[in-house]
């Protein structure tokens, strides 16, 4: 496991390594140069295994890390991110190849009685409650507005993110592994 100092980056490492699920952590010391260009580095490059006859998907993930509270300071489905964040991994998109597809996670760190997920897809790491849900980076560039000029942010509505982002666990096949693997 990469050295995390971020604790949603290490419960999303510790999360594919739970689900045997195949990555690499990439180093973000520093932003990589492309020529001129400079870029945000992502934090994963995912490579679930797929069942028979399906086509591989492999991920550009960079990871964003938001509180879920339901306390008095009421923080649900938080899920803005940056423009740099947005045109970076756009840019490892093409860098890649067309089998690669961005991914922005958000982990969720729960603090309070209601989750993004149900319980059997929580994920439990060092005393903390996360639920990963993800969403392709063509569909939040699609949807998301500026939030806000100074911080160069971009959120999508609310209601919009809940009917797009998905359940990590979808985008990794964790699941129809799972019954891959019993069949």
């Amino acid at each position: 496991m990469a050295n995390r100092h971020n604790h949603y980056e290490a419960a999303f490492e510790a999360y594919l390594r739970e689900r045997k699920v195949p990555y690499v952590a990439v180093d973000e010391a520093r932003r990589s140069l492309m020529g001129e260009e400079s870029l945000k580095s992502l934090d994963f490059i995912v490579s679930p295994l797929t069942a028979p006859g399906q086509r591989p998907r492999r991920w550009l993930v960079d990871v964003k890390g938001r509180r879920f509270s339901s306390g008095p300071q009421r923080k649900l489905w938080n899920n803005w991110s940056t423009s740099d964040d947005v045109r970076s991994l756009a840019r490892w998109e093409e860098i890649f190849g067309e089998q690669f597809h961005g991914l922005l996670v958000f982990a969720y760190n729960v603090d309070g009685d209601l989750a993004p997920l149900p319980p059997e897809q929580m994920f439990e790491y060092r005393q903390g409650l996360y639920g990963f849900v993800a969403i392709s980076l063509d569909l939040y560039a699609a949807w998301a507005k500026p939030l806000s000029v100074k911080w160069d942010t971009l959120s999508m509505p609310t209601d919009r993110f809940r009917e797009l982002a998905r359940p990590a666990d979808d985008f990794f096949g964790v699941s129809s592994l799972t019954d891959v693997r019993r069949a």
